[in-house]
């Protein structure tokens, strides 16, 4: 006897409902980092365009960021919380290997007995947790996702680095993903290059550290390095976005690439060729760079500031530590 399994069939097309972010309680300016390094305010502003970035206080961890911008999401989208039955967190900030950082925001949202799990593609995470949440939702896997980025980078920093430490700072975005009418999540280009991992990541491993081998492990890159891939190839994975969402960069509304360094962002910008119209994110300028976190942060940012982006298109686009890419078009909420 043949047993036909009946298949899960989910909702067409999925959406952005809402979005929520919280930032490290405290701003620092680049006066406060420059001495360890031998720099100065005027260095780290032509080199990266970041004036000040916030940071976490001592007790503060990925986990209460990460549920405080959820919170905010959840409330914003109308969904009830009992309602969420995914979770997805983007970080690279576990403050533990194990349980996951989404699963106890789950339970901290009220979204328990939610199925939960972190995601680790560094700068790229919020893209990806996006796509998977997409899939999710139209293969009837969930209804409604909660997507997270998420990083506490100050734990996990070298204060005498010249090579990334002035960059990076603490905070959280989320967004609420649910079933729509109409397309609100376009194709997702992502991938991968571990021949250039070396590029940027973590300096040593925990059991170095825990046998006396090496000192805390800290980010690292190879600034030129990280800078080349970045503006040529991802320039290259935006332009794929763009068509496989069958629009022209003339159609956006925005532009939220992951807030690594304004060079950067005003190099893709440049070669998209994008018009006045579109407005860019710059978060980066006060907010530092967030990886998992900078897209939802900027994005939630520029939402704030220019209501009228709501229901416009944006294109976003995250790249790290892999080295990894992943890129969408999404409606903004």
């Amino acid at each position: 006897m043949t047993v036909t399994l009946t298949p899960s069939t989910g909702a067409a097309y999925t959406r952005i409902y809402a979005y929520g972010a919280a930032r490290g309680e405290n701003a620092v300016p680049n006066d406060d980092l420059v001495g360890p390094i031998d720099s100065s305010d005027e260095w780290i502003r032509q080199r990266t365009g970041i004036v000040t970035r916030t940071r976490a206080d001592h007790d503060t961890t990925a986990v209460d960021l990460s549920a405080n911008a959820a919170a905010e999401a959840i409330a914003r989208s109308g969904v009830a919380p009992a309602d969420i039955d995914a979770v997805i967190v983007a970080t690279i900030s576990n403050p533990k290997q194990t349980p996951s950082v989404s699963a106890i925001v789950a339970d901290r949202i009220g979204a328990n007995p939610a199925p939960s799990y972190d995601v680790n593609a560094a700068c790229a995470g919020f893209a990806y947790a996006v796509a998977q949440a997409d899939a999710l939702i139209r293969a009837g896997a969930a209804h409604y996702a909660v997507v997270v980025g998420a990083e506490k980078l100050s734990d996990i920093v070298d204060p005498t680095d010249r090579s990334i430490s002035f960059l990076l700072g603490d905070g959280a975005g989320a967004v609420v993903i649910g079933p729509s009418d109409t397309p609100g999540i376009g194709p997702t280009v992502w991938g991968s290059d571990g021949s250039k991992a070396d590029a940027v990541g973590m300096n040593h491993t925990l059991t170095q550290f825990r046998d006396g081998e090496a000192p805390w492990p800290t980010l690292r890159q190879e600034g030129p390095t990280v800078f080349r891939w970045a503006v040529w190839e991802m320039a290259k994975v935006a332009r794929q976005a763009l068509e496989s969402a069958g629009i022209d960069a003339s159609d956006l509304s925005a532009f939220i690439p992951h807030q690594a360094n304004m060079r950067i962002i005003d190099e893709l910008a440049k070669q998209l060729k994008l018009p006045d119209t579109v407005l860019i994110g710059r978060d980066i300028e006060t907010t530092g760079n967030t990886s998992a976190a900078s897209i939802p942060l900027a994005t939630h940012r520029l939402l704030e500031e220019h209501p009228e982006l709501s229901g416009g298109l944006a294109l976003q686009i995250g790249f790290g530590a892999g080295l990894v890419f992943g890129a969408q078009v999404v409606v903004l909420p």
